[in-house]
């Protein structure tokens, strides 16, 4: 529970409706108290950290002064959405955030209705709400409706189609868009949005040129001399910033605005709130604001373990085992070393994908492509065509935005593009908008791609160098965190395409397992006598080790940590099939159903995926097997 003492105005918030009850005179020391609160809890439990901080005068001013639930509130992305769950009644869970039964990390419909649209993925905040705006318009009430989205989130192409399709419509929809500016992502922000933010920002000749005519005109911007000083304004904007992009757009643009003065944030939406149509919003925060470390390293402090705030993040001490996001950049550089024609990419990503000792040491091969998936593939598409090997590197789940652009721009025409799918599989902490359980799916069904899924660390190495070699589309898919501990060679050697690897030589039940889950399949396959077969490719198969197999086993289980549907066991069954060949496999996969956050190890059990859950679906369905086979040979 919350220390009313230390606390004495958020102990008293169960809900934005008792935050409405304070005077506006105590919003200040309200979101002063808001934000020691946050600092204490994510301290304790860990989380997305800077954005939230960055918002707290933002959060607090907006649900002081909007009716919310019934009013919508759409947060894009949703790293910055801590303080708004500590208002709208989480406040005393928000320390189990993450955890497995506790507070989900992004905003979650059936979480709260506070949380109007649920996200994990940028740039869908302005849809939603225009979606939002549209429907409450049909039915007649007066809903207002406010899209808060990152400057990073804007360098994605859904946001721009949105304000296209806002600003241009005929009947104005009633939508506030706050973008809040930043200059930061994860990493800092790329791209030329944020160029034209900062001349926005700096501008000190139109703020007050925009101040002056305000005094001048009032509230009469109808009238006849109004107009004229309006068109007036926008020419000399257009002379020192770009700002009229958005009005060209159709929006009204305000701003920018100090979005850590709690006044000014009060006078203009309550400005806002009276007007009709689109309006855009330009606040100016800074990220980990009011945490000096966390401003001081905007990029560390986005995301944390538990820490003690007094101390700050500590880098544990001791030997850390590699990641396979580690495996991924040292492999980028040294092949970098060994090709000149490597070129890598990234969706603003160079961090969680491992390319910071790739941007530093080859600047000039490093292409962070802000928040733009589908640019990122085909940009891959293009370099190819030239003769260029790019490199994309990108999670599973962000590649799904991307997928048009892999089967036309990069498939259909055979273009020689890698891709580095990190995150595949259950992700964990994030939840379901992170877990990368489709991507065997939606990538083996694509005519002409390699698909490939390491079973440890060495071997992850090896098949990116196999996909890079390839001379075609190809892709290493990978899961979060580290591996089974296998020693990593320093060479950069490939696998024949299409072979798997016997394990073990067991008798009646082969295990046919891909990627992460080949170590709790041969714990499995030891401990009751079964062969045991690391895939390593779930396209294409190994069609002669298959068929080998099927002669001598009375049947097959297959595993994956991918749904089971149109995964790589549907390939082994589809194979048989083909063939004429029939017996009995068992299919084990992740369940068809969203999972929510969790462990990566939680959520791998709940699915029966780790050796006890295995071992128990193969003896539901032999249960002969209980006494195994006396001899096993190694392979």
């Amino acid at each position: 529970m919350i220390d009313a003492t230390r606390y004495p105005l958020l102990s008293k918030i169960d809900s934005p409706a008792d935050l409405r009850q304070l005077p506006e005179s105590d919003l200040r020391a309200a979101a002063d108290e808001l934000r020691a609160y946050l600092i204490e809890s994510v301290g304790k439990s860990g989380g997305h950290f800077g954005a939230g901080l960055g918002v707290v005068e933002l959060t607090t001013v907006l649900h002081y002064l909007y009716d919310t639930p019934d009013d919508r509130i759409v947060w894009d992305v949703g790293h910055q959405c801590y303080p708004h769950k500590i208002l709208t009644g989480r406040r005393d869970d928000i320390h189990t955030v993450k955890q497995k039964d506790g507070v989900a990390p992004f905003p979650k419909r059936e979480e709260s209705e506070y949380d109007t649209f649920g996200v994990g993925h940028s740039s869908t905040s302005i849809s939603a709400a225009l979606g939002m705006a549209i429907a409450n318009a049909r039915a007649g009430n007066d809903r207002k409706v406010v899209a808060v989205i990152g400057d990073g989130a804007m360098t994605a192409g859904m946001a721009w189609e949105a304000l296209g399709h806002a600003g241009g419509m005929e009947d104005e929809p009633n939508l506030l868009v706050i973008l809040n500016d930043n200059r930061m992502s994860i990493s800092e922000a790329v791209g030329g949005l944020t160029k034209m933010l900062g001349r926005m920002t700096g501008s000190k000749t139109l703020n007050a040129l925009r101040e002056g005519g305000k005094k001048l005109l009032g509230d009469k911007r109808s009238s006849g001399p109004a107009r004229f000083v309006r068109r007036w304004e926008e020419h000399w904007k257009g002379m020192f910033v770009p700002s009229t992009l958005f009005e060209e757009m159709g929006f009204h643009y305000t701003g920018p605005i100090d979005g850590h003065d709690v006044d000014a944030l009060l006078g203009v939406l309550k400005t806002l709130q009276g007007l009709k149509g689109p309006q855009l919003l330009h606040v100016i925060t800074t990220k980990g604001k009011g945490y000096e470390l966390a401003e001081g390293d905007q990029i560390g402090y986005h995301a944390v373990s538990p820490f003690d705030p007094e101390k700050g993040v500590v880098a544990k001490a001791g030997a850390k085992k590699p990641t396979y996001t580690d495996v991924f950049g040292d492999w980028l550089c040294d092949m970098a070393a060994a090709d000149p024609k490597l070129l890598g990419i990234t969706p603003a990503m160079r961090e969680g994908s491992g390319l910071v000792r790739f941007s530093k040491e080859y600047p000039d091969r490093y292409f962070d492509v802000a928040i733009a998936e589908q640019h990122a593939v085909t940009l891959a598409a293009g370099m190819a065509c030239e003769g260029a090997k790019p490199v994309v590197a990108i999670y599973s789940t962000f590649l799904q935005r991307g997928y048009d652009q892999l089967v036309h721009d990069v498939a259909i025409q055979k273009l020689d593009v890698l891709f580095a799918i990190d995150r595949g599989g259950v992700v964990g902490p994030d939840g379901a908008t992170h877990a990368g359980n489709l991507d065997l799916s939606f990538l083996r069904c694509v005519p002409n791609m390699v698909v490939m899924a390491p079973a440890d660390e060495n071997e992850c190495r090896q098949m990116l160098s196999t996909g890079f070699e390839y001379a075609g589309p190809a892709a290493v898919r990978y899961p979060r965190g580290s591996g089974p501990g296998v020693a990593v060679s320093q060479s950069l050697d490939a696998l024949p395409i299409g072979k798997a690897e016997v394990r073990q030589r067991g008798a009646r039940i082969a295990l046919l397992a891909f990627g992460a889950i080949v170590p709790a399949a041969q714990q499995v396959g030891e401990e009751l006598g079964l062969s045991v077969v690391n895939m390593r490719f779930v396209k294409p198969l190994d069609r002669a080790l298959i068929l080998e197999l099927a002669k001598s086993h009375e049947g097959f289980a297959t595993l994956e940590d991918n749904v089971v549907a149109g995964g790589a066991g549907s390939g082994v069954a589809e194979l048989l099939a083909a063939e004429g060949i029939v017996m009995p496999i068992l299919h084990l996969g992740l369940p068809d159903e969203f999972q929510h956050h969790a462990s990566r190890e939680d959520l791998l059990a709940e699915a029966g995926l780790d050796a006890a859950g295995i071992r128990a679906s193969i003896l539901a369905r032999w249960p002969q097997l209980a006494q195994p086979a006396s001899a096993v040979r190694s392979a």
